[in-house]
């Protein structure tokens, strides 16, 4: 299938570094955790971290779920902000096998300056070391922390939300349905950027696009194995692993779900995002035209990319503003 994306995005894709590539790789574990340093990725690139002299970051060490190790996370906080302010709990993206709190750094800047949000980016651990629940305990942890730590975070507890990207939209769409089933922090937003969602890969798109840039079907069913183990030997899987296994999606926060036209994962994304419009959950679906998986971030100068990032940052300042 010809593929009509985005020229600027095409562009970006042409000069995007060989070898990161993260479907490329994900069938050889000893290249995927050589893949795991943004840091390193940077260096190797000739990359450096971004910065943003509106928003104060700061590293910081908390504990993790019971019995489990402590939690990194990132705190970027807006220079203006005036507290308490809205939250956001944020989970990076990288097929639950990826990354650390510096892969979306250029994201959660953009929350924190734009969006007006203190935002927690969870270093949560990683498959296949640490399968399912792993991630999505230290996801619940982080947001029972950054909702008991209000105060000093400068958050006000009332506007706090979840965001993810990518695999990390499962882990944000996860943590929502714990806080919603055990009693966890309310929430007044999720945000979920082409989100993982379904492991039965059974839709249109997974079929149409199984050769798409930045993500293929392949590598969908790899990071699912990875996760959660290989299909034959799953047995049932928990809405928290695949939230689009839920049933019942009411009393869920409201949403925005981004998906991207040429991504195999865009049905799910999209389907999930009627079913929370049937449950009575306001939402707001956006499908962007010409967009391959990770778009936003791989060309977050182009227009379409600063569209996007634009979107989302406003996004959560109308769903999280201070009431009148």
């Amino acid at each position: 299938m010809s593929l009509a994306l985005d020229p600027d995005l095409a562009a970006a894709l042409a000069a995007f570094p060989e070898g990161l590539d993260p479907a490329d790789h994900i069938g050889d574990m000893n290249v995927v955790r050589m893949l795991r340093s943004t840091a390193d990725i940077l260096a190797a690139t000739g990359g450096s971290i971004p910065t943003d002299e509106r928003v104060a970051v700061e590293d910081r060490t908390i504990p993790g779920p019971a019995d489990a190790p402590d939690l990194s996370v990132r705190v970027y906080t807006p220079r203006a902000l005036v507290t308490p302010g809205p939250g956001v709990v944020f989970f990076h993206g990288g097929a639950f096998i990826l990354g650390d709190v510096y892969t979306e750094e250029l994201r959660c800047l953009r929350y924190a300056a734009d969006g007006g949000c203190v935002v927690v980016s969870v270093g949560y651990r990683l498959a296949p070391e640490d399968p399912f629940p792993a991630a999505t305990d230290d996801g619940d942890a982080a947001l029972r922390w950054s909702a008991a730590h209000a105060g000093e975070l400068g958050i006000d507890p009332a506007r706090l939300a979840v965001a993810g990207s990518s695999a990390g939209g499962a882990l944000a769409a996860a943590t929502a349905l714990r806080a919603r089933d055990h009693g966890g922090p309310a929430l007044a937003f999720q945000l979920l950027n082409y989100p993982v969602i379904d492991d039965r890969l059974a839709t249109p798109s997974m079929r149409s696009f199984a050769a798409a840039p930045l993500w293929t079907s392949g590598a969908s069913a790899l990071m699912w194995d990875y996760y959660l183990g290989p299909a034959a030997d799953r047995g049932a899987v928990s809405p928290y692993a695949a939230p689009g296994r839920a049933e019942d999606l009411a009393g869920l926060p409201p949403a925005l779900v981004v998906t991207a036209e040429l991504d195999p994962l865009r049905d799910e994304g999209l389907d999930y995002g009627r079913r929370l419009l049937e449950a009575g959950v306001p939402t707001e679906l956006h499908c962007y035209t010409g967009a391959c998986h990770g778009f936003d971030i791989i060309a977050a100068t182009s227009p379409i990319g600063r569209r996007a990032l634009d979107e989302q940052a406003g996004a959560l300042a109308r769903a999280l503003r201070a009431p009148a």
